[in-house]
């Protein structure tokens, strides 16, 4: 059994969880259930660590370096963990393992320089941003050590140092990562603990942190912004989605199809910024649920450590009930089935690849986030209704619209109510460009200039001249 990092040491634990291999739906491994003793000696050594890692800049961007060139190293033994706990095809789980080390480069590059308001003989003011402390960082079982670099990377190049709780549904990969920062980061820098909702909520409670960010559902962000706002954490909050396409009628259906279809299935839908409901015009709604489906049945579903799966299973059983569930409630609804619509035989949680048809808002596939293999295609006339529609719902993560006309694209993407909307692609996510969700999707930002910046806190400094 891994072991969880405390201090820079492995520590164990006398309580255990199962962890499932969703190929299979039997346990895989155990991983340890903190205990709140071991929280405490978490943040207590977050907090001393901070101490002396918030002094020098350089010397943590040589320490972010080397943890980069350490995951890089162990590519392999972190890529056979994440396909286990999540069930991800051999090349989606080397593919989001390989994208660790260059986020955490990013960063360590990225410059940053002070700002000056003022610089006149009477005075120089300069806003300067300075680490916020210790992080209590959640990350979600969809993408575990994608995410873990997402949090990790801007928290400690702004001076901060990171208690960090996975998913205990998937919390493998990351107790291996908190091994690998143990042997080339200072102790304390980086704690992993794993557990359930009750170490969570432990965590967002605590009174050593000052900042939170948390990937996960709206409910449970509701709980995470409670729980910080007893103590005035800063928080950032990452929520999910029911991203929408708007498809306008002079789109490329090949490449469109390909593209929004390739998302939408991406990690067997359980990404928040995918495309979860289309937008197809009237005119040409036939060709386009027909191309769909063709997609749909040439995508094979199977063993994730088969080099020809494009898809595999749903990576929890209670994800797999609901997206069971939600078709189901699809089809009872009147939902035409182009492709799939039900679960596989056999054992694991594998669903097929489902395209539905014929149907609309009042359905709870369509007004709800599915984080599935199953995308309803919706018929509109105007493009006016189709961006009504989009925008009316709680979630406001991301959006797309797509067509041969770039510039209307761009004025249509402009009136979506998201955080990010994007023209002819899809949950395109490079470390540079900020990310945020509108409405019930988030709060704060992440990646980029402006998410290292959510892990500081500002401070003007005003030197007076005359």
């Amino acid at each position: 059994m891994l072991s969880m990092t405390i201090d820079g040491k492995p520590v164990d634990t006398i309580d255990a969880f199962d962890v499932v291999n969703p190929a299979t739906g039997q346990v895989e491994a155990q991983a340890p259930e903190c205990a709140p003793e071991q929280l405490d000696r978490a943040m207590a050594s977050a907090q001393t660590a901070f101490g002396e890692w918030r002094r020098d800049d350089d010397a943590r961007r040589t320490a972010m370096h080397a943890l980069a060139d350490a995951v890089d190293a162990r590519q392999g033994e972190l890529t056979e963990l994440l396909v286990q706990e999540t069930g991800k095809p051999l090349g989606v789980a080397a593919g989001e393992v390989a994208s660790a080390a260059p986020w955490i480069r990013y960063y360590a590059d990225l410059e940053w320089p002070r700002r000056v308001v003022q610089d006149d003989p009477s005075a120089l003011i300069e806003v300067e941003h300075r680490p916020l402390g210790v992080v209590a960082a959640i990350t979600p079982w969809n993408g575990p050590v994608g995410m873990w670099s997402w949090k990790i990377a801007p928290a400690l190049r702004g001076g901060n140092t990171v208690v960090l709780k996975p998913s205990p549904f998937t919390p493998l990969a990351t107790l291996l990562l908190g091994e690998i920062g143990a042997e080339v980061l200072p102790p304390g820098v980086i704690n992993v603990v794993t557990g359930g909702d009750e170490l969570g909520k432990a965590m967002t409670a605590h009174p050593t942190p000052r900042k939170v960010s948390f990937t996960g559902s709206i409910g449970a962000g509701r709980s995470v912004a409670v729980n910080a706002a007893q103590d005035l954490k800063r928080v950032t909050l990452e929520l999910g989605g029911n991203d929408a396409a708007i498809v306008l009628d002079d789109a490329d259906l090949e490449r469109t199809v390909g593209t929004l279809f390739a998302f939408s299935m991406f990690n067997c839908g359980q990404i928040c910024c995918i495309p979860k409901r289309i937008f197809v015009p009237s005119g040409r709604y036939e060709e386009f649920v027909e191309a769909f489906g063709v997609a749909a049945r040439s995508l094979v579903v199977g063993d994730p450590m088969d080099p020809a799966t494009g898809m595999g299973p749903l990576t929890t059983r209670p994800q797999y009930e609901r997206v069971s569930a939600l078709v189901d409630d699809a089809i009872s609804s009147g939902a035409r089935v182009v492709a799939g619509g039900k679960a596989l035989d056999g054992d694991g949680y594998f669903f097929g690849a489902t395209v539905l048809a014929d149907v609309a808002e009042g359905v709870r596939i369509v007004d709800e986030e599915q984080f599935g293999p199953a995308v309803p295609l919706l018929r509109y006339d105007t493009v006016e209704e189709a961006v009504q529609r989009a925008n009316a719902t709680c979630y406001g993560l991301s959006g797309s619209v797509w067509s041969a006309d770039e510039d209307r694209a761009r004025g249509i993407a402009g009136q979506l109510e998201c955080g990010t909307a994007w023209v002819n692609c899809h949950a395109l996510l490079p470390s540079h460009a900020p990310f945020s969700g509108a409405k019930h999707s988030g709060l704060g930002v992440a990646n980029g200039e402006d998410g290292l910046r959510s892990f500081t806190e500002q401070q003007v400094v005003h030197t007076a001249r005359a």
